[in-house]
């Protein structure tokens, strides 16, 4: 496997997460890390991972949590491999039982590391699931990442993506400008027109080209996606 892959690693112990590092990265492959779990829940949401190796015990979520919180609340389905000091049988079940892929106990060999993870995105693939939003004729796939509006490609940065994401699996519902601000930007917004800037943007992209409006402000309250 020569191709390269971004991988999220979601692990406490510096020392380990650091190894892991710089065996991946020198074979060629992206990796972002999280420290705790919180944040690691976030980065998986909200990013693309061909895979995410991930420890059970974590400050502010465990990762058997974070596992159940994922395959609950994400589009896409990424293989995780979790790690653990624990080798008991039961605490292994535990972990396939939470949405784990595979489990590999503490210490481990990097190259035991690498075969299970390039077998995890070979399943992976095969896994994917390829749930496509749909409002009126507008597509979102949140996997590839493609939007399509009346079988026109829509190209989209990545914030005005996930905004347009938001917005189409609350549909027909209105979301609040604070919960599109913590969606994008978590607890640190840029300033109080970035919203609106790129709202604006996505309207010139999803509606100005087309005959009919999807996008709709509910004032006082917030945004919709909907016929």
């Amino acid at each position: 496997m020569n191709e390269n892959l971004r991988i999220l690693v979601i692990e406490d112990n510096m020392d380990i997460a650091e190894n892991i590092a710089d065996f991946f990265e020198d074979e060629g492959h992206t990796l972002d890390f999280a420290s705790e779990g919180i944040g690691g829940l976030y980065l998986a949401l909200n990013e693309t991972f061909d895979v995410i190796i991930l420890d059970l015990m974590m400050p502010g979520m465990d990762g058997l949590t974070l596992c159940r919180k994922l395959r609950e609340e994400a589009d896409a389905y990424t293989p995780v491999l979790m790690l653990t000091a624990r080798d008991t049988l039961d605490d292994k079940l535990t972990g396939f039982e939470s949405g784990a892929d595979d489990y590999l106990v503490k210490p481990f060999a990097l190259e035991e590391l690498d075969a299970r993870v390039k077998a995890l995105v070979r399943m992976g693939k095969n896994r994917q699931k390829q749930t496509t939003l749909t409002v009126a004729d507008l597509e979102l796939n949140p996997h590839t990442q493609e939007v399509k509006r009346n079988g026109v490609p829509i190209a989209l940065g990545k914030i005005r993506f996930q905004l347009l994401k938001i917005l189409m699996k609350a549909s027909p519902g209105v979301v609040t400008r604070k919960d599109l601000e913590y969606a994008l930007w978590g607890d640190s917004p840029p300033g109080s027109d970035a919203l609106r800037t790129h709202l604006y943007k996505l309207r010139n992209k999803i509606d100005k080209p087309f005959d009919s409006n999807l996008i709709h402000t509910v004032h006082g309250v917030g945004f919709k996606i909907d016929e």
